[in-house]
């Protein structure tokens, strides 16, 4: 079995290490339609990045074995399906993802505690199990957005929501905006593990992303971990762009470790 247990983060354990700390730090969205497509990107980025994010499209496309074939190249995975079913469906769909070598999992908070504690349950008896992470609100959606379906909170209080929600489930993992990351990780202290997408360098198109953030930003609110996608994906030289955005994460921990 794989040994998903997620790396020390501390910036202070040995001096002269925020590169090689920010490379922990840094998620590359491999938000792509093929494995050939995503196996090509993790290789070309491999001298750079160990984390990559394999989401719907991809999971969808390539089926499980893309995360067996990314932890083969010795790549941690954070498997980013947000689950979101009855509680005996993502039980199952828990139990079942955990067997892959991914390191992180998403399920979406908005399924409710009984969902949310299934989902914990199931991992009780699973050797190097991911890290679950609960989604709050995405980052897709803003204060319009969540009125249209019904909620009449802002996004930062729904996200709160959604935490202390978690929190009671169990979990010490959300994922969440730049904009919210300073609030939860008030709520869950230094254990928390923050996840943070909508990650966008300075002068970098938002995209789809409402609610979006720099790495530095995003760093000295609290967060664990930064999620980008397009901005090194559709670049025209994938690795020189991570490389920039390593060396601002190296520089933001630099100045303030953080968590």
């Amino acid at each position: 079995m794989p040994d998903n247990t997620l790396p020390e983060l501390s910036a202070k354990a040995a001096p002269n290490s925020a590169y090689d700390l920010a490379r922990e730090r840094l998620i590359v969205a491999l938000d792509v339609p093929s494995d050939e497509k995503a196996l090509d990107l993790a290789d070309r980025l491999a001298d750079q990045c160990r984390w990559f994010k394999v989401g719907l499209e991809l999971y969808i496309e390539a089926g499980p074995s893309i995360v067996e074939k990314l932890v083969s190249r010795g790549h941690s995975v954070f498997l980013d399906l947000k689950l979101h079913d009855i509680p005996n469906t993502v039980a199952g769909a828990v139990r079942s993802a955990s067997r892959l070598g991914a390191k992180m999992l998403t399920v979406h908070a908005s399924g409710g505690p009984a969902m949310l504690t299934a989902a914990r349950e199931a991992l009780a008896d699973v050797a190097n199990p991911p890290e679950l992470l609960a989604v709050t609100v995405l980052t897709s959606m803003d204060r319009h957005q969540l009125e249209a379906v019904g909620h009449s909170r802002t996004p930062e209080e729904q996200v709160t929501h959604f935490a202390k929600m978690g929190i009671e489930a169990g979990f010490r993992g959300f994922v969440c905006s730049a904009l919210e990351v300073a609030n939860l990780r008030a709520l869950t202290g230094a254990n928390g593990v923050l996840v943070v997408p909508g990650i966008r360098p300075s002068q970098s198109n938002s995209a789809d992303q409402k609610r979006v953030a720099t790495p530095t930003e995003a760093l000295h609110q609290g967060a664990s971990y930064l999620v980008v996608g397009r901005p090194i994906t559709s670049a025209s030289d994938p690795a020189i762009a991570a490389e920039a955005i390593l060396r601002e994460i190296a520089d933001a921990l630099a100045i303030a470790p953080g968590y």
